[in-house]
């Protein structure tokens, strides 16, 4: 019994050690060399616990940025509360999400090999937050849930999400592309779907965004990281500066939290330290993903041929490089619409995280753009920030305000938020 309690303490509950060992396995099954195998286990663990690192950072920015906005708007409305939080939930729970992927993607394979969707998520990245945000609402759901079972409901759900979500976009990835080679895999696939069938409806498919050019001004729009830190540099500035003029005790609070700087300044170094701890999230997620998808890459080719790959959505930015813009611009304006509207009607702080916003409404501007032209693509961007926003409120409030709220203001995206209560609903039923 004591080495059954060490190696469940010690390696199914490390996240970093079992993942190493997944990629391990997944390595030697492969038959990679001594050199390789180190290599790819090494950097899955270094990588997993980067993420960790870069979450703690977002969230010390973000204790900055929800009272800043409360005062701003003068909200008395409650606060995220007591919640586990991103470290812990990984400590506690990782284990099991690392395994649900592993046991997903397998399912996924199977489905792909014995059913007409022939399609391998291969996104590694949104495999990990999906299964992370959906674990986290089990949990939510069903406190007690052991870890058997939470392992079982979470993969069966990740292996069917994985193989049906490609399937359901591929219609309109086809008439993007012009082949069937590829499909999409990522979690911006509801909002694209909306932003086509509202382009059918609303738009001009005549008014084609990629017959217009747009100033060589703009290009910088293309870089998550710049328009990440310009966004929240603005918000994080503009409350800074109403904060600066109000005279109440919770303004004279928030600045002498800066203590001998200037609160101004103050916010907007937190600002840059939002941006740098997605930042540095995302080279951890880069990192690890960057190991795991190819230790099943080439298992999964060799059980499924014929099967198309269900790639990042940046594979198709290439092909409407004006609509991802214009959607971009569409989804800017609604959540900064939003912000207002939900701080002075529910009293809760929208996050209007540009990582999320920017790589969704492109994806929604190029699917708009599809059947809607220049309409389709600026209401598909505005469509993504009203689903993450009302979406990121729903999720954080009534689905994670236990467990980790704070990652779905800034690693939660549009088919989470989407499926997040009907996730609920199962956990509840089935758990």
């Amino acid at each position: 019994m004591d080495a059954i309690f060490w190696i469940s303490n010690n390696v199914f509950g490390t996240p970093a050690i079992l993942l190493g060992i997944i990629v391990l396995i997944g390595l030697l099954l492969q038959k990679k060399t001594a050199s390789q195998r180190v290599s790819g286990t090494f950097k899955a663990i270094i990588g997993f616990l980067i993420i960790s690192a870069g979450a703690n950072i977002i969230v010390g920015a973000l204790t900055v940025f929800e009272p800043l906005w409360k005062e701003v708007f003068n909200l008395s409305g409650e606060t995220l509360g007591e919640y586990m939080g991103q470290e812990l939930f990984n400590s506690e729970y990782g284990s099991a999400v690392t395994l649900a992927m592993t046991i997903g993607f397998l399912i996924n394979v199977l489905l792909a090999r014995f059913t007409r969707l022939k399609y391998i998520y291969l996104t590694g990245h949104m495999m990990f937050w999906t299964t992370t945000i959906f674990a986290g609402i089990a949990v939510h759901a069903a406190p007690e849930v052991s870890f058997f079972k939470l392992v079982v409901f979470l993969s069966v759900i990740m292996g069917i999400y994985w193989t049906v979500q490609p399937a359901l976009v591929q219609p309109f990835v086809r008439k993007i592309v012009g082949n069937d080679n590829i499909a999409l895999g990522h979690t911006s696939a509801s909002v694209g779907l909306l932003a086509a069938f509202g382009g059918k409806l609303w738009g001009n498919k005549e008014n084609d965004s990629e017959k217009i050019k747009l100033p060589k001004g703009l290009e910088f729009l293309r870089d998550s990281n710049v328009i990440t830190a310009l966004t929240m540099g603005l918000l994080f500035l503009t409350g800074a500066i109403i904060i600066s003029f109000k005279d109440t005790p919770g303004a004279a609070e928030l600045v002498a939290s800066s203590g001998n700087q200037s609160f101004i300044v103050y916010a907007i170094i937190q600002s840059f330290t939002f941006t740098a701890g997605i930042a540095v999230v995302l080279t951890g997620v880069r990192m690890f993903i960057g190991e795991i998808v190819p230790a099943f890459k080439g298992i999964a080719t060799k059980i499924v041929p014929g099967a198309r790959p269900a790639l990042d959505n940046p594979i198709l930015f290439p092909y409407a490089p004006n609509a991802v813009i214009l959607g971009f611009l569409g989804s800017f304006v609604g959540a900064l619409l939003w912000l207002v509207v939900l701080g002075n009607t529910v009293g809760y702080i929208f996050v209007p995280t540009m990582i999320v916003l920017f790589f969704h409404s492109a994806t929604a501007g190029v699917f708009g753009n599809l059947t809607g032209g220049v309409r389709g693509a600026v209401m598909g961007g505005f469509v993504t920030a009203t689903v993450v926003a009302w979406g990121q409120y729903i999720t954080v409030k009534m689905l994670l305000s236990d467990t980790i709220p704070d990652t779905a203001m800034w690693a939660a995206d549009s088919d989470m938020f989407i499926l997040g209560p009907i996730i609920r609903l199962l956990a509840q039923l089935l758990l």
